[in-house]
């Protein structure tokens, strides 16, 4: 959780080669041990989030804001222990993985951890940013809090657990005979204890494309294994005779003697959707409910004000009332299915029908407010994951906010902090990289934005630069930063990487040389929609230059760059970025 210790240099190198960035602790020299002229170095980072639906948006003490987490927080899962709600979400190869939240009223949520944050739990190598952790399942049992969830790129499918939410968590328990994705943890009355996840269909016969499979097997809590064979209780998903595609993401819950059993399906694309599955026994046979999908937005009418789409991968939640509720991911395009957000975390209440259960208003437009569940307002303040604020990072603690994240886990100590400042080290590991490269970043979590940075830099050869980028993958990003030009010359320039530009090379597309003087800069990006800004300045109390405006931002889209993941904002240096 990029905690701090005082450490001296010696006792740094030790725990680095020892634990290779174990717990992701956050390890700081003394200031004067740090040669400034090695790192790029970070005076602060501001985020504004200004989107003109909020604007537009007036609410009442008893409503809330949909999304709930504004931004990529993908494939939400939830529990209730006594007063408390604890929810987590996917985060692919972004370190440290699995953040947790937490709230007593399901409005305001805070984050108290990440659930991956040590080497030994997770190394992502150098798989694609799109790989890692897949669509965790939260849940609590006896005392202690189980996380399941799929490492794509590395062990598969594994149960994590721990006392306290906040960590630490256990190293994986890998569940070899689990294959698939979006593992589910279900905990019988009688005692006994089931995974449910996606799979193949069948004798890996598909009868269509798209054709997947649930399956089910005990797990002995006792001996940390699996106790059955697979068993399949869903075959392709509500009704085979219509092609039903990319059945996943269970969750199994029990009520009134019926296991009930919800699914995403369509895919995590437009056609995404959660249907409801029942059954007198756990293993099925499970019936298709009359009235699925629970939750869709594929039918409505695309030009909607407050347009949110791709609806679907749910998690249930009991009140102590007896109020159920869900939480759900869905998107924010600004413009057909273009979102450079990602997927986002919503909620919406849960009614029962004749002892089925509806997402309420699940088919009809998600409400970007709605009236608040019937819980006690949290009385903690909380900064804001939705509505439009203001978020900026001085550096003036021992230790990077939870909101931070680095690429891949680190397999070296490449930062500091120290008098209030954030020192990033250039290395040979470049943004074009699939890699662990010098980046540490937040989730861009508005559709209109501004996201700036204090920089001193002073690059040594033309290799070199730092600067702030608007990243969706290695292959679609821009970059605004500081490098010397072939003339010897400082300069500050714009750089875009897209796939559909220039075959996913990298290009210059604005630039200005500094004066000689010039040895801070200040740079922002500013986005509204499908339009990105590029701006710099030499001093604090100057007015913004314009290097370029209203270049198309749709590079950063999910639909352009492919993947699961959403923009992130972050700061970035290399000794070689740029080819010899």
């Amino acid at each position: 959780m990029f905690r701090t210790k005082r450490l001296d240099i010696k006792l740094v190198s030790a725990v680095i080669l020892m634990s290779a960035f174990s717990s992701c602790k956050k390890i700081s020299q003394k200031s004067q041990s740090v040669v400034y002229s090695d790192y790029a170095v970070f005076d602060w980072f501001d985020y504004r989030g200004n989107d003109d639906a909020y604007i537009n948006l007036s609410k009442s003490e008893s409503e809330y804001l949909n999304p709930i987490l504004a931004g990529f927080y993908a494939d939400p899962t939830i529990c209730r222990v006594e007063d408390k709600f604890y929810l987590v979400n996917s985060s692919f190869c972004y370190f440290p993985g699995l953040p947790i939240f937490e709230s007593t009223d399901l409005v305001n949520w805070k984050q108290i951890g990440n659930i991956i944050n040590r080497r030994e739990q997770a190394d992502f190598g150098n798989s694609r940013l799109s790989g890692g952790m897949y669509a965790p399942t939260i849940r609590y049992h006896k005392g202690i809090f189980y996380v399941i969830c799929t490492n794509v790129s590395g062990v598969g499918n594994f149960i994590v657990t721990a006392k306290n939410p906040a960590g630490p968590w256990s190293n994986p328990i890998v569940l070899p005979e689990v294959n698939g994705i979006d593992p589910d943890i279900f905990f019988d009355e009688d005692g006994k204890v089931y995974i449910t996840h996606n799979g193949p269909p069948p004798n890996n016969v598909s009868l269509h494309d798209g054709h997947r499979a649930i399956y089910m097997l005990e797990y002995d809590l006792e001996k940390q294994k699996t106790t059955t064979a697979p068993k399949l209780v869903i075959n392709g998903g509500t009704d085979m005779a219509k092609k039903p595609v990319w059945i996943e993401g269970p969750h199994v819950l029990k009520k009134d003697g019926f296991y009930y059993m919800i699914c995403a399906q369509g895919g995590t694309g437009f056609n995404h959707s959660e249907v409801v599955f029942r059954s007198k026994n756990v293993y099925g046979p499970y019936e298709s409910y009359a009235s699925n999908p629970i939750l869709t937005q594929l039918h409505l009418d695309p030009n909607r004000k407050n347009l949110i789409s791709t609806t679907g991968h749910a998690d249930f939640v009991e009140l102590p009332n007896g109020e159920w509720w869900s939480v759900f991911l869905g998107c924010r395009p600004y413009e057909g299915d273009l979102y450079n957000t990602g997927r986002e975390t919503f909620m919406m209440p849960v009614e029962w029908k004749n002892g089925w259960p509806e997402i309420k208003g699940g088919n009809e437009p998600i409400p970007m407010k709605n009236k608040r569940p019937n819980l006690p307002f949290s009385k903690e303040k909380i900064e804001p994951n939705n509505g439009n604020f203001i978020w900026h990072d001085n550096f003036d603690s021992n230790e990077l906010s939870l909101k931070w994240n680095l690429i891949r886990t680190p397999s070296e100590k490449w930062y500091e902090l120290t008098n209030g400042k954030l020192l990033i080290k250039p290395r040979k590991e470049s943004i074009h990289t699939e890699t662990n490269f010098s980046f540490i970043g937040r989730r861009q979590q508005h559709l209109k934005f501004q996201a700036s940075i204090k920089l001193e830099f002073s690059p040594r050869d033309i290799l070199q630069t730092a600067g702030l980028t608007a990243f969706q993958n290695e292959k679609h990003y821009f970059l605004i930063g500081k490098r010397l030009n072939s003339n010897g010359k400082e300069e500050v320039f714009v750089e875009r990487t897209a796939e559909k530009i220039n075959s996913g090379k990298s290009e210059i597309i604005s630039k200005k040389e500094l004066l000689d003087s010039d040895k801070t800069v200040f740079v922002k990006i500013e986005g509204n929609g499908r339009l990105y800004s590029f701006y710099y300045k030499t001093a604090q109390n100057a007015d913004w230059v314009l290097l370029i405006k209203d270049v198309d931002g749709s590079i950063l889209s999910t639909k352009e760059a492919g993947g699961f993941v959403g923009t992130y904002l972050a700061m970035y240096a290399s000794s070689e970025h740029f080819e010899k």
